[in-house]
């Protein structure tokens, strides 16, 4: 018993032992509140800005209902009576402001804006309503107020707030207010113009949203651009960016026909919980919903009050339709004469980047740097300055083709009543040639069939999302289309090499006689300028077939965008419609060219070439071929009413 009570003693003491010693372990291993290092980041850091030539402020601009929208202000170091430019985006104004860190305003912000403060201008670049640091609800291009918009609040009345503030509370600046936008920021602009702030002195509407329906981003002519998932996604998902729609291949063509219809796809890649996709499904015809929210109509209705620059870009894959209406639509109201057109050969955006070239298409000199230094900074400081530029241009147009600016009195210079010009018939005829005479024969049908199980790629493949970083979206309207004239489902039509030039200014008219099999289809028509074999000032170019203006019409539209109604299976119809507008001369030697087919994918969803009641939601089954027949006999003609310019029109070119 003893032996028993000495080991038990002897175990308990090693155990307290060994506690004891872990005990001053763990304590040498913790350390004490004395040994916590110092944070080297501290509670708060000025930068040092006594070199910068420019103070970049950042302010929250109450709206009338309350919201605050964020606003950043780069102010010219030293500037006083400056004039304010007021940029309104969805895009994230604080990267907008910070694209290179500097002590150079010029080299915060895209170059084309640092042209402005070089020039002494305060520029102020806002987030829109709900989207990215502004307060408010966000609703995807939201409509004035309305039939669309019951609230007390659209971006016409938040231009006018942030005017209001902008005037009040900038002691820098001289009261005197522009606005420019492009694209969705070029839409807030012309959307500003209906309720013009007094302060408001002169507005740039660059490549605008004008009718997202009938030829800007939505819909051209019926047919759903399907590309613009993506962009639905990346803006409307989050309140930031949310970037780049996930794809499960390289080939976009592959992803979107493995996908099926427009709604197809959206259910698997998510996008139908997007209320503004919701309503593109709900809203496939251009019904009261569209109509309400036409800003060329809208425009149409008020008094010309703020000089303004409408700026269109010929290949512009986004916003094509919108320049040309704004400007067109305000016109009729404009006695004296604020509103002016110009016209360049850039892609989407591209007046901000070099304009020397697009793809492979040089224009001899840097057409972009000539409009931003010698149209539109004149332009601005005309208005917000002393206003001594001289007189601008009703329209200033650059001719491709020639590449030569152009000083004009109208656009289109087809369609002005008494002008010196005419429209000409260009003919599809037998053998598959084109030309100005129309077909002598009583009859006359060229025929293709369309299978939408294999649709026509709008360029060559693999197609990458238009916001992959290795795209070429930007250009691919200049692409070459000889790849598309060998397919046995396109119709190719073509003129002789001419003998002179032939002058296009404003947009060609489709007059198509065609019969299907099926109970709807689609019409795509191209116009392209093909260049000789033998190119001798760019060997590379020889044959080149260079789209000049095309596009699409859903055939159920027929008879009226609001009323899609089914297509009778092999009757000769007509289908008409306008391409986008041109300025543009074919070259002696040049040929012109007209393409005709049946699909354009994944630029636009695929028509099952059967009626259904909304083809978004078309079933596998509804899909099937069909042969289409387009006629070109002397009761039957089809023809492109082209927009040609008298060579004995006087026109004034401009320097460069």
């Amino acid at each position: 018993m003893s032996n028993i009570l000495r080991l038990n003693r002897q175990g308990a003491a090693r155990w307290v032992t060994g506690w004891i010693c872990s005990c001053f372990l763990l304590c040498a291993i913790l350390p004490t509140r004395a040994q916590v290092l110092p944070s080297d980041i501290p509670a708060a850091f000025s930068t040092a800005t006594a070199t910068y030539d420019y103070t970049r402020r950042e302010v929250e601009i109450p709206m009338r209902d309350g919201a605050k929208l964020h606003t950043v202000l780069v102010i010219p170091r030293g500037v006083t009576h400056a004039p304010i430019l007021l940029d309104r985006n969805p895009f994230g104004v604080d990267k907008l402001t910070d694209v290179e860190r500097s002590s150079h305003a010029d080299r915060i912000v895209a170059p084309a804006y640092g042209l402005f403060l070089r020039a002494g201008y305060i520029v102020a670049f806002q987030d829109i309503r709900g989207k990215y640091g502004s307060e408010g609800v966000y609703v995807y291009e939201r409509p004035l107020r309305g039939p669309n918009n019951p609230t007390a609040v659209d971006h016409a009345t938040d231009a006018w707030d942030t005017i209001e503030w902008l005037v009040k509370h900038l002691p820098e600046s001289s009261g005197r207010v522009g606005m420019i936008g492009t694209s969705y920021g070029a839409m807030m602009v012309a959307m500003a113009l209906t309720q013009p702030h007094p302060a408001l002195k002169v507005a740039v509407s660059i490549n605008p949203a004008i009718n997202t329906w009938l030829g800007d981003d939505d819909f051209h002519n019926g047919a759903l651009r399907i590309v613009n998932f993506d962009y639905y996604f990346g803006q409307h998902s989050i309140r930031g960016d949310a970037g780049q729609l996930w794809r499960g291949k390289y080939d976009d063509y592959e992803t979107f026909l493995e996908a099926g219809s427009a709604g197809d796809f959206a259910r698997k890649w998510g996008v139908d919980q997007l209320p503004a996709v919701q309503r593109l499904r709900d809203h496939p015809s251009y019904d009261a919903y569209w109509r309400a929210q036409a800003l060329e109509d809208i425009l149409r209705r008020q008094p010309a009050k703020v000089p303004t620059l409408w700026v269109a870009s010929q290949w512009d894959a986004e916003d094509i339709y919108g320049a040309f209406a704004g400007f067109q639509a305000v016109r009729e109201h404009d006695p004296q004469g604020l509103h002016h057109l110009v016209i360049g050969p850039w892609p989407h955006v591209g007046w901000m980047f070099d304009g020397s070239s697009l793809g492979a298409i040089p224009f001899d000199s840097n057409t972009a740097l000539h409009f931003r230094t010698d149209i539109l900074l004149p332009f601005l400081d005309s208005q917000l300055r002393d206003g001594r530029a001289p007189p601008l241009p009703t329209v200033i147009a650059f001719q491709t083709g020639a590449n030569r600016w152009q000083s004009l009195n109208t656009w289109p210079q087809s369609c002005a009543a008494g002008c010196p010009s005419k429209t000409s018939r260009l003919y599809l005829l037998d053998k598959g040639e084109a030309g100005f005479t129309a077909p002598s024969t009583d009859t006359g049908a060229d025929a293709y069939t369309s299978d939408p199980a294999k649709p026509i790629p709008y360029r060559a493949r693999p197609i990458r999302p238009y916001g992959a970083p290795e795209s070429s979206w930007a250009r691919w309207l200049v692409d070459d289309q000889r790849p598309f004239s060998d397919r046995t489902d396109v119709l190719v039509y073509r003129t002789p090499p001419l003998t002179e030039p032939v002058t296009l200014a404003g947009a060609a008219e489709v007059n198509l006689i065609a019969s299907t099999t099926g109970t709807d289809g689609d019409f795509v028509v191209k116009l392209i300028d093909v260049y000789p074999d033998e190119y001798a000032d760019k060997p590379e170019l020889g044959g080149y077939q260079l789209g000049i203006a095309m596009d699409i019409l859903r055939g159920r539209y027929r008879r009226g965008f609001d009323a899609p109604a089914a297509l009778t299976p092999d009757q000769p119809l007509t289908y008409r419609f306008s391409l986008p507008n041109v300025s543009h001369v074919f070259l002696p030697g040049h040929r012109i060219l007209v393409q005709v087919q049946s699909s354009w994918f994944p630029l636009y969803d695929r028509n099952p070439q059967t009626f259904v009641p909304n083809i978004f939601d078309a079933r596998p089954q509804d899909y099937r071929p069909a042969t289409i027949r387009v006629f070109r006999s002397r009761s039957q003609a089809s023809f492109l009413e082209l927009p040609v310019v008298s060579t004995a029109t006087p026109r004034k070119a401009l320097a460069h």
